[in-house]
């Protein structure tokens, strides 16, 4: 008797524990599908929403490389009267094509071959790229013996308005959303560059009561007080041109802001659709720059021997042409970071952290370079810092939000609902038929 008994409480065991040998225990498959499908939606959820442990190695990258990127390229066009911004784009992405392509040739990376599909999907983004680069050095160009559209702290305020536009363009495409805290942030980076450009906003103000004074070295002369009856200050008539020029530079820097926010969400758009990876993306950007640029520089820059020569003197020549070649490897590094930033991040974080990257700038150049420092300035650095710590602490506090959202969503609605979209009439009872066809699909 002892050795029936025995058998039947572990016979009794096994069915509880669902493993009886022969028939399963009723319910028992539906159960440990149920349990498979509810593990399945909490994981998705998990995946889906963003992860800003992970977005931290791509946001510090992108900072280093353009911070980088902005003190070569200082050095690189810093020479007085240097007009051919094109041409040095051209050359940086020809320089940052061929070595990701040699890195392709050696097995160091994988790159999607070229096909038609592709090269239409993306030339609009490169095109954009290009126009970005050109509206923006429009705005800023200050040509010899010419003019000065904007001054570029007047210009920094413009492109951080930028962020604005990038964070509603999110929600009206990818179904963001912008709390107060965010949308504070992004007033508080806007008054911070306000702050540290008051000194030129108050003396492009003041300009409008100033008369220029004609000299050799400049067509519209040098800012002097008012003349008095007695003195004898020439006036030239460049001077009825001044509030043109002054509209002019705002109608390119209004253009420079919606085409950088258009390229922006795209890219991500793109990123989406095509499925590239970030060296892919890279690649792509820059190889279909090229006929852009070499259209584009042929048609808005000179390239006459004299411009060559203003732009590439003799004594600076090759030196110029190491830093253009050095710039060229600096713009691998922040293509394939700024494709990575946007991939796991969002394009108004990208575009934040593109904001904050002129703090440690205009830090470096009190310190390092000699840039005279101010209450302006020091204020502006300040209130920028703080931007930054709001937009971090609002990004944190939605995400917080979305995760008790997807565990509310996950804990009582996907115990009612499938992932194949049918519902579950109990929690223990049997899957419909349709759905466990659907799950084995899958």
């Amino acid at each position: 008797m002892a050795g029936p008994a025995s058998s039947n409480r572990r016979d009794e065991e096994a069915l509880e524990l669902g493993t009886f040998r022969g028939e399963s225990e009723p319910g028992a498959e539906s159960d440990s599908a149920q349990s498979r499908l509810l593990n399945q939606e909490r994981a998705s959820a998990r995946t889906e929403g963003p992860s800003y442990a992970g977005a931290i190695a791509p946001v510090l990258s992108y900072c280093v490389a353009s911070i980088s990127m902005t003190v070569i390229n200082k050095f690189t066009v810093s020479g007085a009267g240097f007009t051919m911004n094109l041409l040095v784009l051209l050359c940086q992405c020809a320089v940052g094509v061929v070595m990701v392509y040699g890195a392709k040739l050696l097995g160091w990376i994988q790159l999607r071959e070229l096909n038609s599909r592709d090269i239409k999907t993306w030339f609009p983004i490169s095109t954009m790229l290009v126009f970005v680069i050109w509206t923006g050095s429009k705005a800023l160009v200050r040509l010899p013996l010419t003019q000065q559209f904007m001054d570029i702290p007047i210009y920094t305020i413009f492109k951080n308005l930028t962020i604005i536009l990038i964070a509603y363009g999110e929600v009206l495409w990818f179904g963001g959303r912008v709390t107060r805290l965010v949308f504070s942030s992004f007033l508080l980076m806007v008054l911070s560059s306000v702050v540290a450009a008051w000194p030129d906003i108050n003396g492009t103000l003041q300009s409008t009561s100033l008369h220029p004074r004609a000299t050799p070295g400049n067509a519209l002369g040098l800012y002097t007080p008012a003349p008095s009856a007695g003195s004898h200050i020439a006036a030239p008539t460049a001077a009825a041109h001044l509030p043109k020029l002054g509209q002019n530079g705002y109608l390119w820097m209004l253009t420079n802001c919606l085409v950088s926010a258009a390229y922006v969400l795209v890219m991500r758009k793109r990123i989406k659709l095509t499925g590239f990876k970030d060296w892919d993306t890279m690649f792509y950007n820059n190889l279909l720059s090229i006929p852009v640029l070499i259209i584009m520089s042929l048609a808005v820059e000179n390239w006459s021997s004299e411009t060559l020569q203003r732009n590439f003197p003799e004594d600076r020549r090759y030196g110029l042409m190491f830093a253009i070649f050095l710039s060229g490897t600096g713009g691998v590094f922040i293509s394939y970071t700024t494709a990575w930033c946007i991939r796991t991040t969002s394009s108004t974080t990208y575009s934040m952290v593109g904001a904050l990257n002129k703090l440690p700038l205009a830090l470096s150049g009190m310190v390092f370079f000699g840039n005279k420092v101010t209450i302006y300035n020091s204020l502006g650095i300040a209130l920028g810092f703080l931007a930054g710590v709001l937009y971090a602490v609002g990004k944190n506090k939605q995400a917080e939000s979305s995760r008790l959202a997807n565990s509310v969503a996950t804990g009582v609605e996907s115990s009612r609902q499938t992932s194949g979209g049918g519902h579950i009439s109990d929690p223990k009872g049997v899957i419909p038929t349709h759905n466990r066809d659907h799950d084995r699909q899958e």
